[in-house]
């Protein structure tokens, strides 16, 4: 395991971009608006020789534990717990202020190792001000800009020096399946995270739009093999958008379904499918990524035949793309039919890393071609003569032929069809290019 550095403190002092500048990019979404992270954002960072485990967390505040700032403060302390080291965050240009204190308090009772840190210290009038920062208790505070970069080189030395090394096991972990989660707002996508991982990694609950950023978390499926799995903020439609703080969150959750390999598209089974459901399984095609149907909520449909049959209809006639995309039917808060879910995605998985051999593949191409000939273009039928796999994850071929290039639409849906049916490839996007050869009579 590697140590776990957890970023923590009030509202607004600067952690996240803080953790930015640590993790060596921009992974945490920034903002002046107070209260931007809501959930735990960890990266891997080599500080100095030492390679750590980041733990970016929403800001400490007093509220009631059943509010959202009360959710939001249990998931912190969750990660303080866990933490090798707690680098406990100031702003140096507010000073220590009754929040600083009350919480400096709390974490010494915590019994874990702190490093006090006054953001903010720009300058020598900033520098002055981080000395208020003694009377939290918490040892000597180093005085830090993390958005002009200064201290940053002695923070890591720091943290270097006081986090223990990681375990051997660490360093050889197999590279994990990358996996995502998308959907509408409030589709239950962090809900499914949570059973998924059997904690309360991400703030749940009935208000829509919670989770902001997009947040990776590893886990390890029933044959132990990993996955790195990103839970990201709801997709809404693009006139509906108008915060630049929800811009940025859409903005991160396409990132993240670019970056991964396996997309769980989490639609609302009590809901159906809605329009956007479909525009975000056309962007999973168009970005050529495997993808589960998560039919989240399905303990709250009253007759599940009927929605089942309904949905079913609807992609076959609305994302043809997809052929036989797999369904799974669940419910995050029960943990009813979850434990299917990661056997669909390392099946589709499996499909969207498919390679076919050449001489089966042209057996099979000779037979759509006799099945179904090529169609006439300009009044000569064009000649496509034979096709090979250029590569997988998705699977693309390329066809080779005279004026193969101008094969209509519907001849390649044809061809995808057909060869979809034939090689048992359900679901996954299938590439298929079209490469003219020269006619040699053709000057004659």
């Amino acid at each position: 395991m590697l140590p776990i550095v957890v970023i923590a403190g009030r509202p607004n002092v600067g952690k996240s971009t803080l953790f930015n500048k640590l993790a060596g990019r921009r992974s945490a979404l920034v903002s002046d608006t107070p209260g931007v992270t809501r959930d735990r954002k960890d990266a891997e960072a080599m500080l100095r020789g030492r390679l750590v485990r980041l733990i970016d967390t929403a800001g400490l505040e007093e509220a009631a534990p059943d509010t959202l700032p009360g959710r939001m403060r249990a998931s912190s302390e969750a990660a303080v717990a866990h933490a090798d080291l707690v680098l406990f965050v100031i702003d140096a240009r507010a000073g220590v202020t009754p929040a600083d204190a009350h919480f400096a308090a709390w974490l010494r009772r915590q019994g874990r190792p702190v490093l006090l840190i006054a953001n903010k210290a720009e300058g020598r009038t900033g520098a002055a001000a981080a000395l208020e920062a003694y009377s939290l208790g918490l040892g000597d505070p180093l005085a830090v800009s993390a958005e002009h970069g200064e201290g940053l080189a002695q923070l890591m030395a720091e943290i270097a020096d006081r986090v223990p090394a990681p375990s051997e096991a660490a360093s050889d972990e197999e590279r994990p399946l990358k996996l995502a989660i998308v959907g509408r707002p409030n589709a239950g996508k962090s809900t499914l995270l949570n059973r998924l991982l059997g904690e309360e990694r991400m703030i749940t609950g009935p208000e829509p739009g919670l989770t902001r950023d997009a947040v990776a978390v590893r886990l390890h499926d029933a044959d132990g093999r990993a996955i790195e799995l990103v839970d990201t903020a709801g997709l809404r439609k693009r006139a509906r958008i108008e915060q630049p703080l929800e811009k940025m969150s859409v903005s991160a959750a396409i990132e993240a379904l670019k970056m991964a390999e396996v997309v769980v598209l989490a639609v609302d089974a009590a809901e159906g499918i809605h329009e956007q459901d479909l525009q975000i399984g056309r962007l999973i095609e168009r970005e050529g990524r495997a993808c589960v149907l998560a039919l989240t909520k399905w303990d709250a449909v009253a007759d599940r035949s009927v929605t089942g049959r309904a949905i079913a209809d609807r992609l076959e006639t609305s994302l043809t793309q997809m052929k036989g995309i797999p369904v799974v039917t669940l419910s995050g808060l029960t943990g009813q039919g979850v434990d299917k879910l990661l056997p669909a995605v390392r099946a589709a998985h499996e499909v969207w890393n498919s390679r076919v051999a050449t001489g089966e593949l042209n057996r099979w191409f000779e037979g759509a071609l006799e099945r179904h000939q090529p169609p006439l273009v300009q009044g000569r039928r064009l000649k496509l003569r034979y096709i090979t796999q250029a590569k997988a994850r998705p699977p693309t071929f390329i066809v080779f032929g005279t004026r193969a290039e101008q094969t209509p639409e519907d001849y390649q849906r044809y061809l995808v069809n057909s060869m979809r049916e034939t090689f048992h490839l359900p679901g996954t996007p299938i590439r298929l290019q079209f490469r003219g050869t020269k006619n040699p009579y053709a000057e004659e």
